[in-house]
């Protein structure tokens, strides 16, 4: 009789232990699922750079791609020319939900906010950063939906 007791205890005992951790299962891939279809449908906002170089003309370009690279060299998202800068020079980057700004050993730096660039930076807007002698201003728009436009 007691065994009896006892092999019915150890049986609902393992279908406990056995829907507990089905239910357990089932909430983790359903919050894993949410979450991808949450990242999924985040929109990555745009960035517009001002430029100014010297005293001279400002221009304004607006990028929704995740990496926009600055230089002088023609194949640079933004090409400035600008004697004092490198031909890959600088580069802006989305990831982790924010926008980076990196020196790429440039010969003459990067300075955020008048402070030279060591390692990558969150930028924001209202940012100001120095490549050579082109100053460039940071605004993050909310509306990813944009296309690339250079305005002169």
């Amino acid at each position: 009789m007691i065994a009896s007791v006892v092999l019915v205890l150890r049986l609902i005992l393992a279908v406990a232990l056995y829907s507990f951790l089905g239910w357990a299962l089932l909430t983790l891939w359903q919050e894993l699922r949410q979450q991808s279809n949450s990242l999924s449908t985040q929109k990555q906002p745009g960035i517009t750079l001002e430029t100014r170089l010297g005293q001279d003309k400002v221009s304004q370009s607006h990028f929704v791609q995740n990496e926009v690279m600055i230089g002088r060299d023609t194949n640079c998202d933004l090409s400035v020319m600008d004697e004092a800068l490198s031909a890959h020079h600088a580069r802006i980057i989305f990831h982790h939900g924010q926008w980076w700004l990196e020196d790429l050993n440039s010969t003459n730096g990067t300075f955020l906010n008048h402070e030279k660039l060591i390692v990558p930076v969150v930028v924001i807007t209202g940012d100001e950063f120095r490549c050579g002698n082109t100053f460039f201003n940071i605004h993050v728009s909310l509306d990813a939906k944009l296309s690339p436009v250079k305005k002169s």
